[in-house]
């Protein structure tokens, strides 16, 4: 059991981890450096592979932790399964509908901030981002809780 305990651990980490570095590094770095619609297509590109990695580790987290703690802490199981159920969302609802209006946006550089596509794509981000925080404060809390 020991060792599905470490499985365990290893899984929330590389996923808190991988979100972090995603989220408050990579992006931030992509969106200086870069016009912002290379910015946004290389974002989008790795976006698919982002999510797949977070479903695939908070899965095997999910695993683990039924086998090894049945029973125990429901507060851990819950945090899990909400990660789950927010990165499923965001890798089934929120992204293909982002990569669809980037498509009909064309350029954010030539479009207007005022258009309706813009906005709507304004507010999906914004969904997106605190989709994006609340799994990585989830995932911080799952690597301090017993």
């Amino acid at each position: 059991m020991q060792y599905i305990e470490m499985l365990y651990r290893l899984a929330i980490s590389l996923w808190a981890g991988g979100n972090a570095i995603f989220t408050l590094m990579l992006t931030p770095i992509l969106f200086r450096t870069e016009s912002r619609d290379t910015a946004a297509r290389i974002v989008g590109n790795l976006f698919p592979g982002y999510f797949r990695w977070g479903l695939g580790c908070g899965l095997i987290a999910l695993v683990c932790r039924l086998v090894s703690r049945a029973g125990a802490g429901k507060l851990p199981l819950a945090l899990l399964v909400l990660m789950l159920v927010v990165t499923s969302f965001q890798a089934f609802y929120v992204e293909p509908r982002a990569a669809e209006l980037k498509q009909r946006i064309g350029s954010f550089e030539s479009t207007g901030k005022e258009h309706p596509l813009r906005k709507e794509f304004s507010k999906l981000h914004g969904v997106s981002a605190v989709c994006n925080l609340t799994v990585l404060a989830s995932g911080v809390l799952l690597v301090v809780l017993p």
